[in-house]
């Protein structure tokens, strides 16, 4: 998968999901800082899905009815891999079976 993780995220994020198989950018690497509809269209243009605490993305998709990018929303403290990286990359066994809904909620 391709992820493009936000600004607002530590880049500690990268080696975390590349150990994982991932190909990852940070947001610091591509460039100037943009808006967020700037950040959404560089992500649905380029393939990449979202990884973010930032509740704006999640509007811009709904305003826009645009299926893509796909938003990983973090909650909750601190938004590390260290305490919220298996949320985010869960061993294959918990995800084995189930269908693909393009939704995930992980408690």
């Amino acid at each position: 998968m391709n992820v493009l993780i936000d600004m607002n995220l530590t880049p500690r994020w990268v080696p975390h999901l590349r150990s994982a198989g991932h190909q990852v950018v940070h947001g610091a690497s591509i460039g100037r800082i943009s808006p967020d509809q700037e950040i959404c269209d560089y992500a649905r243009v380029n393939g990449y899905v979202l990884l973010t605490n930032d509740l704006d993305f999640p509007r811009i998709l709904a305003h826009t009815k645009d299926a893509k990018p796909s938003v990983v929303l973090l909650r909750g403290e601190p938004l590390i891999p260290e305490t919220h990286g298996t949320a985010v990359v869960p061993s294959p066994g918990r995800l084995r079976g189930r269908p693909h809904s393009g939704r995930h909620r992980n408690r």
